[in-house]
C-alpha cells in the first residue's frame, strides 16, 4: 500500500485554487450588491486568486473552468461594484441630504418629498444619458 502524494507546505493542491477563484467572485458578486466599495476589494482579491489559480491547474493538467468562471465573475463584480462605488461617491452631497430629509420625515407623504427631492437633485447632476440607462432611480 503507498502513501498519497501531499502538496507540498503552503501550497495549495490546484482543484482548490479552482474553486478558491469562483467561491470568491461569487462572494465578490454579492458584496457589490450590498456594499459596493467591500464588492469592489473583494472582486480584486477573486481576480487575484482566478489568476494565480490557472497556471496551477494547468501545471497539473487540471481543467481551468473553474478558474476561468472566477475570472469571469469577478470581472464582473469589479465592473458593478467600481460604477456603484462611483456613483455613491459622485452623488454622495445629494445622498447626504436625502438621508437628513428622511430623519425629519414624519409621515409617509414628507417621506415621498424627500425622495422627490433626492431624484431632482440627481437629474441635475447627472447627465440625461446615465438617467436612461439607469431607467427608475431608487435610493
Amino acid at each position: 500500500m503507498s502513501t498519497p502524494v501531499q502538496a507540498p507546505a503552503g501550497q495549495q493542491p490546484a482543484d482548490s485554487a479552482g474553486r478558491r477563484a469562483i467561491w470568491l467572485s461569487i462572494a465578490a458578486l454579492a458584496m457589490t450588491f450590498m456594499l459596493p466599495l467591500a464588492g469592489l476589494v473583494m472582486a480584486l482579491f477573486a481576480l487575484m486568486a482566478g489568476i494565480r489559480a490557472l497556471p496551477r491547474l494547468k501545471s497539473a493538467h487540471r481543467p481551468t473552468g473553474t478558474a476561468i468562471g472566477g475570472i469571469t465573475i469577478s470581472s464582473i463584480a469589479l465592473a458593478l461594484s467600481a460604477m456603484a462605488t462611483g456613483m455613491q461617491l459622485y452623488l454622495m452631497d445629494e445622498y447626504s441630504a436625502y438621508q437628513e430629509c428622511m430623519k425629519g420625515a414624519g409621515t409617509v407623504s414628507a417621506q415621498g418629498e424627500c425622495f422627490t427631492q433626492f431624484r431632482d437633485a440627481a437629474q441635475r447632476k447627472l447627465p440625461p444619458d446615465v438617467l436612461r440607462l439607469l431607467g427608475t432611480m431608487q435610493p
